[in-house]
């Protein structure tokens, strides 16, 4: 394609981008504004430790991170030398081969270096697993977690507490979490307080965390469990000693008992439909045990294991047609008319 301009006297040729092609300087530029952007996201990383395990995990990944790019820039300094300094002289006849220099290069730059890098990072994570082995010497709190397709349960055994994907714990405070799974293997990771750990259907494996920072931190499964494994989430809730004892008080009672008419009536709906095999509600004889414990529902942030927010509209679809908010899950269908889905609407959101 060419361009003429107006005297004619002379012509220039510019190129030609057939539709639907992108050059390679616009996808750079999208690519490095894309990085640039989701720098800016407030997506929880493990680089920003809230707990003390979390810090030792993070130390050792700058570290490990220091190391590989004072290598990096080491090698590739030595490459630049062999190819642009030390072959021209060698061409040019200005220096000879030295067999000896490259044959100690190689044993002290393949073998003696790498090795002691290795030795060194081998130590530095051995203290790292030490330190993260134990908490400090305190009272501990164990809560036990249990993986489910694709939920969380989470147990206070000390309080007979039962809750659902969402973990409340004491600020300052160090937590025995105890992991198990009902049914395959999942992997529990709270990026900014702790280290990833495996839930086994044969086992329970242990490890303490502890948050120094009041705040709510995302958690997720990290080992791919099923069709729904990327809505497998849950959310750590760390805040003051009084508040986090209030909780756990209030966590312990039963249901509380039908306010009015309509919440009666919701109740009544409940009891007499199959969702008493699955659920359990303290305090009613609804015992299932195959979905989450509903004794306080409406006092969860989510649904569906993080998947919706804890609302009215979100709690209708998900009681009708579970699987078009969460596809796959084992919660069945529930067919209601609509007075009665606003009376089981009004129960579950007394449920606090």
């Amino acid at each position: 394609m060419k361009l003429i301009d107006k005297n004619k006297d002379s012509a220039a040729k510019v190129r030609y981008s057939p539709p639907g092609r992108v050059s390679g300087r616009r996808l750079g530029g999208s690519v490095t504004l894309g990085l640039f952007l989701g720098g800016c996201a407030n997506i929880p990383g493990a680089l920003d430790p809230k707990g003390p395990a979390a810090a030792e995990i993070a130390t050792l990944s700058w570290l490990m991170f220091g190391l590989a790019a004072v290598i990096f820039i080491i090698v590739m300094g030595i490459l630049a030398y062999i190819l642009f300094w030390r072959a021209r002289r060698e061409t040019a006849g200005e220096t000879e081969p030295n067999p000896t220099l490259d044959r100690g290069f190689i044993i002290w730059g393949g073998i003696v270096i790498p090795a002691i890098i290795l030795v060194a990072l081998f130590f530095f994570n051995l203290r790292t697993m030490a330190a993260i082995a134990a908490p400090p010497g305190s009272e501990e709190i164990v809560i036990e977690v249990v993986g489910h397709q694709y939920w969380w349960e989470v147990h206070y055994p000390d309080q007979t507490v039962t809750t659902a994907n969402e973990i409340h714990l004491p600020v300052g405070r160090p937590v025995q979490l105890r992991l198990t799974s009902a049914d395959v293997i999942h992997s529990f990771w709270v990026p900014e307080l702790t280290g990833k750990m495996d839930l086994l259907p044969d086992r329970v494996n242990s490890f303490w965390l502890q948050v120094d920072q009041p705040g709510t931190y995302y958690g997720e499964c990290a080992e791919f469990c099923g069709i729904q494994h990327a809505k497998m989430a849950f959310v750590v809730v760390a805040e003051p000693e009084e508040q986090f004892a209030t909780w756990l008080a209030q966590q312990a009672q039963p249901a509380p008992e039908p306010s009015d008419e309509l919440i009666q009536r919701g109740r009544q709906i409940f009891l007499g439909s199959a969702c008493v095999y699955c659920h359990t509600i303290k305090g009613t004889n609804a015992t299932g045990d195959l979905g989450p414990n509903l004794t306080h529902l409406a006092s969860r942030r989510t649904l569906a294991a993080g998947t919706v927010e804890n609302n009215s509209g979100n709690l209708a679809g998900w009681i009708i047609d579970p699987h078009s908010i969460k596809p796959g899950n084992l919660m069945p269908p529930t067919n209601l008319s609509g007075p009665e889905l606003q009376a089981l609407l009004a129960y579950l959101e007394s449920l606090e």
